[in-house]
Order: structure tokens, then sequence, then C-alpha cells
């Protein structure tokens, strides 16, 4: 009676997380020195993040706030999908958004990884923007998870529903 074990591969944010770093970054940036009369701001934009300065480099150390907070949150940097300063009339714009969800070529990717260097027995299948993977042996999806790991992927995974 030896059923197949399996665990699914997702990225995910915990929202709340994040929302707690942006407020934490936009505190500190009303506060500090360096930022006073630069017009420097973050907040939330629907889904995105929106950065102003008044110049290219404030901008940029606002947005380097923002990824300290993010770290000391638990939330990986390969979630953040930050593009370059825009000038907008007077100011700097960049607009960061937060990814979730396994593109279908990163799936891909990662499930050929998965065929071709993993242990034999494992199966890893794409279910929307997460995959599954099955396997009889709980050390082969172990296996499976430290290698994930030691793989320098551009995307932020998390193991879950381990049975």
């Amino acid at each position: 009676m030896a059923s197949d074990s399996s665990f699914d591969i997702v990225s995910k944010i915990d929202r709340q997380e994040a929302d707690n770093a942006l407020n934490q970054a936009r505190k500190e940036v009303e506060q500090r020195y360096d930022f006073k009369g630069t017009g420097a701001s973050i907040e939330w934009s629907g889904e995105s993040i929106l950065i102003k300065a008044n110049s290219d480099e404030r901008a940029k150390a606002v947005l380097d706030v923002f990824q300290s907070k993010l770290i000391k949150r638990g939330i990986s940097l390969k979630s953040l999908d930050s593009g370059d300063p825009q000038p907008s009339g007077k100011e700097f714009r960049i607009v960061s958004t937060l990814k979730e969800g396994i593109s279908s070529d990163d799936a891909k990717k990662i499930s050929k990884m998965i065929r071709d260097e993993g242990p034999k027995s494992v199966k890893a299948q794409i279910q929307g923007d997460e995959l599954r993977v099955q396997s009889k042996s709980r050390d082969d999806l172990q296996e499976v998870q430290r290698m994930l790991k030691a793989a320098d992927l551009d995307v932020d995974l998390q193991f879950v529903n381990y049975r």
C-alpha cells in the first residue's frame, strides 16, 4: 500500500508582509534627513508600487530602502520586478511589481530540470501557475527540493503540501 508522496512548487508572496515592508520603508523615507526636501515617496499604485523622487539617485535610494525592508520581512528580491528610474515632469519614477505564480516558461524549465537531473522515479506536472512533484520515495522528493534550492533560478520558490 505504498502510495505516492508529493509536494507542490509555488511562488507566492505574503501580501500583508509586503504591505508592512512598504509602510516601514515609507516611514523611514519620511523621517530620514537625507530624503528631506527631495520629494521622495513610496506608495501602492493599484497592484504595483510607485516610487517618486526629484533625482534618479534618490529614487534608487528609496528602492534600496524598500528592498532592505522586504529582506527583513522574509520576502525574496526575486519576487520584486523593478524598472529603471523614468523622468516624469520634474520628478523621477520607478514602477515596481511583485511577481506571484510560476510562468509557463519557468514551469517548463523547472520540469525539464527535474526530469534531466533529478532521480528517475520523480514525476513533475504543471498545474496552472504551480508544479506538482510526485514520487514513491520521500528521499527522492527531498533530493529534488535540494536540487532546486541549489539551482540559480530567477523565481522565488516555496515547497508546500508535502504529503
